[in-house]
């Protein structure tokens, strides 16, 4: 998977482009239910005995697991505690029943992820009594108890992987009883999935169910027939789960970077077995790991979008390097939807695109023309992030306000979304096409775009330009309301435009209430500048790479728009 990137990946198409919405897909409100009742048949009798059959005696290989793990969290394992993302776990008594976990604790231990950082300490005599003793503390909870709650599509694909490249960590027992019971479990999971990986929702969750398909054919004895039948449905997923550049269909940086990981594991089956995987395989590897950096800020972690979390650079540096994939940053996402600008010291990745599909996205976000800045290794404006992480204190009303526009740096109108969410949890209408216009020249470099998605409602078009200059030192933006033409007649509404600040940001206000001085905490001093709107300075909060939330403030334009519209200036300069 290594080689010099691609010619184009970092190439800019300038000019003008129509950005729409995509055409809905995925599964319909019925196959959701159809779906939901073949989940409750796995409890039965029936879908027990399809899950009989000859089991193997071994693995045919073990392959590596490309991605290094965290050795602070594998001592702690190894002291009697697991830890993730701001929530812990005991080791003794563990039992794998979910309870008192959130959604994202509980992924993490199901798909046995933490395999990885035991691995990462290279000691086996001492790590693998503790992960046998995980194992039969899981094999004795779920094993037999075929449920939603570890037995999910993606789940059991991500633990095939990680069971196959930790195999000598949950294998090393001289009790044969044990090693069978493991092996048998294997052979279940993959026959399980081949039954229900096409009831997977599209997307990455997909591709990870299929994944865990191939692998169990790549690994076990005369595999061959599950193998060509897994890479079949791969075949598919991949094409359902990717757009053309390289991202992830419902839009998340976070998703993204699940999925590299998945196709890097499975790359390394296929090595393990000198195997050369299914063509649209690597050409999705190689698109999407520039795709992934051109979403990385200036401190090496992750953009928050669709509420994903702000991976951290550590994490984002292992998910790349054990890729295998050599590329600059993607800058411009035609498909994706993210545009970067990158010079100097600071970075931006703007929003230009519709919202994913309702059906293919949980959490998604009414985020559109909103954007994210840093300078080096600090974040000056940044989005709240977060809603999709699962993470403890995710209720759901706070779930619901990290979606809105206004957790997103953008504008709002009439303190409404820019693209509705329903009470339900699924997106609406709202934007359904971006008109888009990037420039680059001496003088810096240039994007206006503009959304349609208070058009219907309020009669008003959205258009952000923003303008960088060739050092970085100058960011210039233009927010403009306009009357979009339509048969509904503009009507007066405010509006609210918020630059939600970094955690580590002091924000004083300038004596004429127009402007204010963002003091980064051991960095620089960034003086703002408006014109059209009242300026005030509210509180804010940020949800951090391991899911915690940091109190941070936000600056926020308002006014309001008369039927003609209304115009909103505003300029960031580096000072010193």
């Amino acid at each position: 998977m290594s080689g010099e990137p691609p010619a184009d990946s970092d190439s800019i198409e300038v000019g003008k482009r129509l950005v729409r919405a995509r055409a809905a897909s995925g599964s319909s409100l019925g196959e959701r239910l159809l779906n939901q009742f073949y989940r409750f048949t796995w409890r039965t009798p029936l879908h027990a005995f399809r899950l009989r059959g000859r089991y193997p005696l071994k693995l045919v290989t073990v392959p590596e697991d490309p991605v290094s793990g965290n050795a602070e969290r594998g001592r702690e394992m190894l002291e009697g505690m697991i830890r993730w993302r701001g929530e812990a776990q005991e080791v003794e008594g563990c039992s794998f029943t979910g309870e008192g976990w959130s959604r994202g604790f509980a992924d993490y231990m199901q798909s046995f992820a933490w395999l990885r950082d035991l691995g990462a300490l290279n000691d086996r005599a001492a790590t693998a009594p503790l992960a046998e003793y995980l194992m039969r503390a899981w094999l004795a909870a779920h094993a037999e108890n075929i449920s939603d709650t570890a037995w999910r599509g993606d789940l059991c694909g991500k633990r095939i992987l990680y069971w196959a490249a930790h195999a000598p960590l949950i294998l090393s027992s001289t009790d044969l009883v044990y090693r069978s019971t493991v092996l048998n479990t294997l052979a279940r999971t993959a026959r399980h999935l081949e039954r229900a990986a096409d009831r997977v929702p599209i997307g990455i969750a997909r591709v990870e169910a299929w994944a865990g398909i191939v692998a169990a054919g790549l690994l076990m004895p005369g595999g061959e027939p599950r193998r060509t039948f897994g890479e079949s449905g791969l075949q598919k997923a991949l094409g359902g789960a990717f757009t053309s550049d390289g991202g992830s269909v419902c839009r998340s940086p976070l998703a993204l970077a699940d999925g590299i990981i998945t196709l890097s594991m499975l790359a390394k089956v296929y090595e393990a077995r000198r195997a050369q995987p299914i063509t649209l395989m690597s050409d999705v590897l190689a698109k999407s790991v520039p795709a992934l950096q051109g979403a990385v800020m200036g401190d090496g972690g992750l953009s928050s979008w669709q509420g994903g979390l702000p991976l951290q650079k550590a994490e984002v540096d292992a998910i790349v390097r054990g890729s295998g994939v050599r590329a600059r940053p993607l800058r411009q996402a035609r498909d994706w939807g993210y545009q970067r600008l990158s010079s100097g010291d600071t970075v931006l990745v703007i929003d230009t695109a519709p919202p994913p599909v309702s059906r293919l996205v949980e959490a998604g976000c009414a985020s559109t023309l909103g954007f994210e800045m840093s300078d080096g290794a600090h974040r000056l404006i940044v989005n709240c992030g977060g809603a999709r992480s699962g993470g403890p204190g995710m209720v759901p009303a706070l779930v619901q306000g990290l979606r809105t526009t206004a957790a997103h740096s953008t504008l709002t109108l009439a303190d409404s979304n820019s693209t509705s969410i329903h009470a339900d949890g699924s997106l609406g209408k709202g934007v359904e096409e971006v008109e888009l216009d990037r420039q680059e020249a001496e003088a810096g470099s240039r994007i206006e775009a503009s959304h349609n998605g208070y058009a219907k409602r309020f009669g008003f078009l959205h258009t952000r330009s923003l303008a960088m200059s060739p050092d970085g030192r100058e960011l210039r933006g233009d927010d403009v309301l306009l009357p979009s033409g339509r048969r509904r007649r503009p009507q007066t509404s405010t509006f609210a435009i918020r630059f939600h600040l970094g955690p580590n940001v002091e924000v004083s206000p300038t004596a004429d209430g127009s402007g204010a001085l963002l003091r980064i905490s051991e960095g620089a001093l960034w003086q703002f500048r408006s014109h059209g709107g009242g300026l005030s300075i509210e509180d804010s909060l940020w949800i951090d790479g391991n899911g915690r939330m940091r109190p941070t403030q936000q600056l926020v334009i308002s006014g309001e728009a008369p039927p003609g519209g209304a115009s909103v200036s505003w300029a960031l300069r580096r000072a010193g």
